[in-house]
């Protein structure tokens, strides 16, 4: 059985951030869209206005133990995951598998998103978890490409590798790659 993101539902918008924005800094309500490259400028300086952008979604079919790992973010994000309570599955609970599929419904700000994407898209993540993850940052891209282009590993945000036992990616050049497009 493999994991797989029932829907995606964006609320806010990038007028509701840059009004935000306008807010902090003493200024009226503006009236005209913001363009690609604040977007990006914005979600790279993760201002708190980008926390008025959130997200919805939910996984199908994720491990039990994936699922764990999503669950340990605690911050800007809300999870709702399908129980393995004995009285209301009908099966004794410590018979289940830690692979048994749950569903995890999680709602979370832009800022989430991207403090999430560093941790579990780093090589070091489990394969399964990474690719749970990449389901949700590609769903995002689809109606926020600036954001996504900000969901990136560890490594690439901080411009080194932090981990213990690092996966080999930092100082390839597919990493010095990632980098430039993340800085771009």
């Amino acid at each position: 059985m493999e994991a797989k993101v029932k829907f995606m539902k964006k609320v806010g918008s990038w007028r509701e951030v840059a009004d935000a924005a306008r807010t902090t800094i003493r200024l009226d309500e503006g009236v005209k869209e913001p363009s690609p490259r604040w977007k990006k400028r914005i979600l790279l300086a993760e201002h708190s206005p980008v926390r008025k952008l959130c997200f919805n979604w939910k996984w199908v079919d994720l491990p039990y133990w994936v699922s764990v790992h999503f669950v340990r973010h605690k911050f800007g994000i809300e999870h709702f995951v399908s129980t393995q309570r004995t009285d209301r599955t009908g099966t004794p609970r410590d018979s289940s598998r830690q692979d048994a599929p749950v569903m995890h419904e999680c709602f979370a700000n832009a800022q989430a998103v991207m403090f999430i994407s560093r941790r579990r898209l780093c090589g070091q993540a489990s394969p399964e978890t990474r690719a749970a993850w990449k389901l949700v940052v590609d769903e995002i891209a689809k109606t926020e490409p600036e954001l996504a282009a900000c969901c990136v590993p560890e490594c690439v945000y901080r411009g080194f590798c932090p981990e213990f036992k690092p996966c080999g990616f930092c100082g390839t050049q597919a990493w010095k790659e990632a980098v430039e497009r993340y800085r771009a």
